[in-house]
């Protein structure tokens, strides 16, 4: 368990918090900035968010740097995103700010790829996320943070860039997901 896995599971911890502060009434008011005015809790809750999002860099950038990528990390970090993003997504539609068709589009990709995974780690592979990959991930990072914090910096516009940012991030999404099963076909296609 060296120091980038323990922050992929400081990672993971964040998002029963994540979810607590969502979910959660505590009535502390609503804050409005820049256009936006989303509820004290939610705004604590995309915080942690976002925070959680940026160990994914933190811990891929200080394990590539220091050689401490392992396949304990290559399982762990991939599982801690989708995990992180499908609860955000998820408590998005609770909240009426995602649309559901959208987010079982994203979460029904991030299912299949690990399933694939699941295929390749049978087969003694443990394949890392690619730079398609971690556009995804970074287009869902920005689209579930804009959905998150009321599209602040954009409300006052006029211009719904947390919509357009979730329909970029689904683009990005479904890409890799082909992009990933392309990739590793032969595995499927050598099934017996």
């Amino acid at each position: 368990m060296n120091i980038p896995n323990q922050i992929t599971m400081f990672r993971i911890f964040l998002i029963p918090v994540f979810m607590l502060f969502m979910l959660v009434p505590f009535n502390w008011g609503d804050i409005s900035f820049l256009g936006a005015t989303i509820p004290m809790g939610h705004l604590i809750g995309a915080i942690i968010f976002i925070v959680a999002s940026i160990t994914d860099f933190i811990d891929g950038y200080y394990a590539r740097k220091h050689n401490l990528v392992t396949n304990m990390g290559k399982f762990l970090d991939p599982l801690a995103d989708k995990l992180l993003v499908s609860a955000a997504l998820i408590i998005l539609v609770q909240l009426g700010s995602a649309p559901a068709w959208v987010v079982i589009l994203i979460i029904s990709r991030e299912f299949a790829v690990t399933g694939l995974r699941l295929i390749l780690a049978n087969e003694g592979e443990v394949v890392a996320a690619n730079q398609l990959g971690k556009i995804k991930m970074w287009t869902q990072i920005i689209a579930v943070s804009s959905l998150l914090l009321g599209n602040v910096f954009f409300e006052m516009f006029h211009i719904p860039f947390d919509m357009i940012m979730l329909y970029v991030c689904l683009f990005f999404t479904v890409w890799s997901g082909f992009d990933y099963f392309y990739l590793n076909r032969r595995v499927l296609l050598d099934s017996k």
